[in-house]
């Protein structure tokens, strides 16, 4: 994600009123250290948080980040497990140890709100594992976050050692009890779930439950558990629910990672019903076979209003305000053009049509933009040879054509741009969606490019497949070009100003 890309996702985030934003992991890099620092000073309410492995140059280049925000905090994490202190830190327990005192001591003396994660809890030596959290805590940590960092725990276990942890470390009852659960084997909510009735107050997690391999807890279905369950968990929440389909959305579209139609909360089938027994009920009274209503997590109110290349402003804006987007005279202006040449190539534009074209405009507004595509032409058949001419518009604003043949059209394209530009990479994935259904559906293309060993995305929709997937490599050749450039960087953070 770009650093524009990563403040959209934080604002929506505060409007959804979490309570905490762990904004990013400052000390990484340049553009991290610059998504977090510009995420603590222009969004406001939650806390904002920078990761920091126990070492003193993470830990100054997070406070750093974070010193202009309404409230800061530090969340240094490092490893307690004998499996990771012996393969990955290579380090004798009781120096890892000393490093956990001494960077959370050295982030306290910048910062009063500080979490200390023990990485791997769930498969650390008890004892071992109470006596670095009696540690921590006296040296200033306000939050301890248990870790279960490879999914490992079952929930029943999970309870005993959170209930074991608050009966043998002393000072836990002054501080607050946190869990951060991974997805390995499908319990990331339960274990959130489970962890919450045994005295956890706050629950670490992603929108859609994206992560690290099988993922993190997805926080809109610990969200709406906790809101619909509450004669169950009697714990109260700040959480905006109306917020989490718009979270989730933007979230989908900004990563390019397709949430499945049977996710809870937010996925696509979640409030449809097939089965006509279901049918029925929901008919008659929609409690009969819906838990939770889908207004509560934000999805749009159905409306009788058919936009099409007829509509005027009023009703394009009134629809957009419906979804959530709030535009000003100027910005209706300018994606009222856009909704007119949609509108020309199909008869009716939906509301995930009209979500794909605010994402356009969101998208070319913050994206790095290197080259641009001006035009594309391609042939192609069972019989021909696919080939594609581009044309682009340089850094200076000259125009650079040139053209290839390929195993296919959209490879075709993509060579063609890499002859143009004169860069060379592996397409990792390939993901072509319809946004709404008939032939005439706008399709959104998702690709993963490598180079160097990175990784990056790029996106783009269109009613032309082919043409969305032109733009949608070189939105991910203008990401990895702008790399290169910040790689060209000096690091940024670690020394005082």
């Amino acid at each position: 994600m770009t650093v524009d890309e990563k403040l959209q996702i934080a604002r929506q985030l505060a409007r959804l009123k979490v309570d905490i934003i762990e904004a990013g992991f400052a000390a990484s890099s340049p553009g991290d250290f610059q998504a977090v620092q510009r995420i603590a000073q222009e969004v406001h309410g939650p806390v904002i948080c920078s990761l920091s492995r126990a070492v003193a140059g993470d830990v100054d280049a997070a406070w750093n980040a974070i010193k202009d925000a309404d409230s800061p905090r530090i969340h240094v994490f490092l490893s307690s497990s004998e499996i990771h202190q012996m393969h990955q830190l290579r380090k004798d327990r009781e120096d890892v140890m000393t490093m956990a005192v001494e960077m959370v001591a050295r982030a306290k003396s910048y910062c009063d709100d500080v979490e200390f994660s023990p990485m791997d809890a769930t498969r650390t030596n008890p004892d071992y594992l109470y006596r670095m959290l009696e540690e921590v805590i006296k040296s200033g940590a306000k939050t301890i976050n248990i870790a279960d960092t490879v999914g490992y725990a079952i929930p029943s276990d999970f309870q005993a050692m959170l209930r074991d942890i608050q009966l043998y470390v002393p000072g836990i009852e002054g501080v607050t009890l946190s869990v951060h659960c991974h997805n390995d084997l499908g319990l990331a909510v339960s274990n959130s779930l489970a962890a919450i009735e045994v005295g956890a107050r706050q629950v670490e997690g992603c929108i859609n439950g994206i992560g690290e391999r099988a993922g993190n807890a997805s926080l809109e279905e610990i969200i709406m558990a906790l809101d619909t369950r509450k004669d169950l968990f009697g714990v109260e929440l700040n959480i905006d629910t109306t917020q989490i389909y718009a979270a989730s959305r933007l979230v989908s579209r900004i990563t390019g990672m397709s949430v499945q139609a049977n996710k809870a909360i937010v996925g696509e089938n979640a409030f449809r019903h097939a089965s006509g027994i279901h049918q029925d009920g929901v008919l008659k009274d929609r409690s009969t076979y819906e838990v939770m209503s889908p207004e509560r997590v934000g999805l749009p109110p159905e409306v009788q209003l058919v936009l099409g290349k007829l509509s005027g402003r009023a009703g394009l804006q009134a629809r957009l305000e419906l979804l959530g987007y709030s535009l000003d005279r100027e910005e209706v202006t300018g994606v009222y053009q856009r909704f007119l040449e949609l509108a020309d190539k199909k008869n009716e534009v939906t509301d995930r049509d009209l979500e794909i074209l605010m994402d356009e405009e969101n998208r070319t507004a913050s994206e790095p933009i290197t080259f641009s595509l001006d035009t594309v032409h391609f042939t192609g058949g069972d019989k021909d040879i696919p080939t594609a001419t581009v044309r682009l518009i340089g850094p200076d604003g000259t125009f650079l054509t040139d053209a290839s043949t390929g195993n296919g059209p959209v490879d075709a394209v993509c060579r063609a741009i890499d002859r143009v530009i004169g860069c060379s990479t592996t397409l990792a994935d390939f993901q072509v969606q319809a946004v709404s259904e008939g032939l005439d559906s706008v399709g959104s293309v998702t690709m993963r490019i490598e180079n160097a060993g990175r990784v990056f995305s790029g996106r783009s929709a269109s009613t032309d497949i082919i043409v969305a997937s032109a733009q949608a490599y070189l939105s991910a050749v203008n990401r990895m070009l702008a790399a290169d450039e910040a790689e060209s960087l000096p690091a940024v953070g670690s020394t005082p100003d």
